[in-house]
């Protein structure tokens, strides 16, 4: 599974609570110029309207070689299919909890593009210092580690 774009911040400014997958609804020009890696997720969130899953704020460049496109919109909405079930608890969630939808990755499965999401909560300035602390520690320990085991 070739990855086409990471959302490097979500993991540094949420807390990611549970992580779902599903397929991106994309044109054919949209799909090349995502597998060549024309695509961002800075700033991209999903939201849910009339219970269908939209992402938002997604950027593909336009490809190339497709020629004209006219009126293409690089950060159109762009619809995200997933069960119905997966859908109605993220409904719940978002309502009674007040989380947030974001997209983790965009990858490759075969042929089709898939969307990794989760639902996550926002940290505090407080919180982002602990795990930049606990990331340097768990780093010096590997270090440690490696000179234990090479002496």
């Amino acid at each position: 599974m070739p990855t086409l774009a990471v959302n490097k911040r979500a993991r540094y400014d949420y807390e990611l609570l549970q992580t779902y997958e599903g397929g991106l609804m994309l044109t054919g020009a949209e799909v090349k110029a995502a597998k060549k890696g024309s695509i961002d997720l800075k700033g991209a969130y999903l939201s849910i309207h009339h219970d269908q899953l939209w992402l938002k704020g997604m950027h593909i460049g336009k490809y190339g070689p497709a020629g004209e496109q006219v009126g293409y919109d690089p950060i159109r909405d762009r619809k995200v299919l997933a069960h119905r079930q997966e859908i109605n608890s993220l409904i719940g969630k978002k309502e009674t909890e007040g989380l947030t939808i974001l997209p983790i990755s965009v990858y490759t499965k075969g042929d089709l593009v898939k969307l990794e999401f989760a639902v996550a909560r926002g940290k505090k300035k407080f919180e982002k210092r602990e795990s930049i602390k606990k990331r340097d520690i768990d780093k010096q320990l590997r270090e440690e580690l490696k000179k234990t085991r090479f002496n």
